[in-house]
């Protein structure tokens, strides 16, 4: 395609990028940028989705499967507020993406005109880079300095393209560059590793607790177990790549945590926080603690260090393994992997016995399933609440599954539209969304997206009829539940509606048919489960005052005339407190 415009330019550019599609909603601003794209012969091609929002959470979701740059576009003033969310979760997640972001015509520019906002301002926070085309002659350089930024730093840089100027005709040539799609490996100083080798060896214990930063070192970080005799814990995002064929896992810490991580990470006499950027510093020891990161941003910000090591997880285990004592002692670790046994034990004792019988569904008990019935390369993208809760306990990596979701940022509403990128990323691979009810209803349009572009995404949706997380954030906090549960709703028959076909299901005797039908079935399916609102999970280990909020609850909602829903709920979820 020749490039008479700067959006002809713009398209080759990202072309040339690796770029395969824009998310977004078609717009007057957008005008010459979407035609241009029309006229690219499937070069590059427009995915229409139903807000911008989703279009930036989809664009996020292709980029970490691909690691390639992924686009979404937004119109001018309504258009690039919607964005702002999903790119908000973008860019903590670390993930490549470019935001074309439409302005309105330069000449308007600050005087208040029709859907006029500052993108420059607007974007500040969301994106690591934001910068105005504002001539012709800026272009090709701009639009490449933009999507290498993207890809270069993992992380989302914004584009603002006035109406007028993508319309006009371009005066440099577009040329071509190869983009560099992954930065090199950051090497730890050679201090750094002699200090870390000294620290490990003479530390009498040591926990492992595992990030995102792992994903490339699993056996690096088992053969640093072995030697050490060491416990390994994660974090959510770590989950993924480090749980798989280890057996020296002992769960994850945090909210949504369970296992015996939290006492092996307090407990150990040295902690090693690997490639994890873990954000609750109240479950954190405050002292005997190593970091290593390859973004040296992140070192010491979240609990005190006694060193810090800026290096690549992978590069540093391997520059310290041969400096390292082997311990003999495995008194700690196996203290700790009888501890993590009895927990999980505990946990399913209390939280699915009698399960398949238990009405309303246990979300547990599908949860259970559907790990089981997915493919070993199966991606599931997880809605932020519950939802994180059963994704956490029930869906086993194993080195290929990926489990994605807005894990830094914590948006509602993220799994549908990540499913989308995913899907489009790659429709021969089996996609998963894990819907909740509230964060299904917030962008439920994107099930049209969908079935418009006949993706085989399946939505499992656990209906509770509740926003499940907040009703149990109150419950800690001595608060008896309010707004957080509303009327029921069919999304089963709103599915079939838009053309998707669908199954609510009531019964637990059924779950397990109807996700092997709908997991089996080509294209879209939705799976509605229709789930018990009582079923809260608290973390392994709970502080004195949760639990005196837990009572308060009860006590409040008794005086209310709710007694039998929060009373049941309390004994419930009570009663999995770990006893000292």
């Amino acid at each position: 395609m020749a490039a008479g415009k700067v959006a002809d330019q713009l398209v080759e550019v990202l072309i040339q990028s690796g770029v395969k599609r824009v998310y977004g909603v078609v717009g007057d601003s957008l005008n010459p940028f979407v035609d241009a794209i029309r006229r690219s012969g499937g070069a590059l091609t427009w995915v229409h989705v139903r807000n911008e929002e989703a279009g930036a959470f989809a664009a996020a979701a292709e980029a970490q499967l691909t690691g390639r740059l992924a686009v979404c576009a937004g119109s001018c003033g309504p258009g690039n507020t919607h964005l702002v969310q999903g790119l908000y979760d973008a860019n903590r997640s670390g993930a490549p993406v470019l935001a074309i972001v439409s302005h309105i015509p330069t000449s308007q520019i600050g005087t208040g005109f029709f859907q006029e906002t500052h993108p420059e301002k607007l974007f500040s926070e969301a994106a690591d880079w934001c910068e105005l085309l504002s001539q012709p002659e800026q272009m090709p350089r701009l639009a490449r300095i933009a999507a290498q930024h993207a890809l270069g730093g993992s992380t989302v840089a914004a584009l603002v393209l006035p109406g007028d100027i993508d319309g006009k005709a371009t005066t440099n040539p577009t040329g071509r560059t190869v983009p560099t799609p992954a930065c090199g490996v950051v090497q730890p100083a050679a201090h750094s590793v002699r200090e870390l080798a000294r620290l490990l060896n003479e530390a009498r214990t040591v926990t492992l607790f595992c990030g995102a930063g792992t994903r490339e070192a699993h056996s690096q970080v088992m053969r640093l177990a072995d030697t050490l005799n060491a416990p390994v814990g994660h974090s959510l995002r770590g989950k993924e790549w480090i749980q798989h064929n280890n057996p020296y896992d002992v769960g994850m810490i945090g909210l949504l945590g369970y296992g015996a991580c939290h006492d092996a990470v307090h407990d150990a006499e040295l902690m090693v926080m690997l490639g994890t950027d873990f954000p609750y510093d109240t479950f954190l020891p405050q002292a005997r603690t190593v970091q290593v990161d390859s973004d040296a941003r992140k070192l010491g910000r979240r609990t005190p260090l006694e060193l810090a090591v800026h290096g690549d997880v992978a590069a540093t285990l391997d520059a310290v393994q041969p400096h390292l004592e082997h311990k003999s002692d495995r008194r700690f670790l196996d203290g700790m992997l009888r501890k993590h046994e009895r927990a999980l034990a505990t946990a399913v004792d209390a939280y699915t016995r009698d399960v398949e019988h238990h009405l309303p569904i246990h979300p547990e008990y599908p949860a259970s399933i559907l790990d089981g019935l997915a493919d070993d390369d199966a991606v599931f993208t997880v809605d932020t609440g519950m939802n994180n809760v059963w994704a956490a306990r029930y869906i086993t990596p194993n080195g290929r599954r990926r489990v994605i979701g807005s894990f830094s940022h914590g948006s509602m509403a993220n799994a549908l539209p990540h499913a989308i990128g995913a899907a489009l990323a790659d429709r021969s691979r089996q996609v998963i969304s894990l819907s909740g009810d509230g964060g299904l209803a917030m962008l439920m349009g994107e099930l049209l997206t969908v079935r418009q572009h006949d993706l085989p995404v399946k939505t499992i949706l656990f209906n509770n009829t509740s926003l499940a997380m907040v009703r149990l954030e109150m419950m800690v906090d001595g608060l008896p539940a309010y707004e957080t549960d509303h009327a029921p709703v069919n999304y089963g028959e709103i599915a079939r509606g838009c053309g998707i076909p669908a199954w609510r299901v009531e019964q637990p005797g059924d779950v397990h048919g109807a996700l092997a039908d709908a997991l089996e079935r080509p294209g879209p399916a939705l799976v509605e489960l229709i789930t018990d609102p009582n079923a809260l999970s608290l973390p392994p280990n709970i502080t004195f005052e949760q639990v005196k909020g837990f009572a308060l609850a009860a006590g409040r909602t008794v005086l209310d005339g709710g007694v039998g829903t929060m009373l049941d709920m309390a004994r419930a979820n009570l009663r999995n407190i770990p006893r000292p």
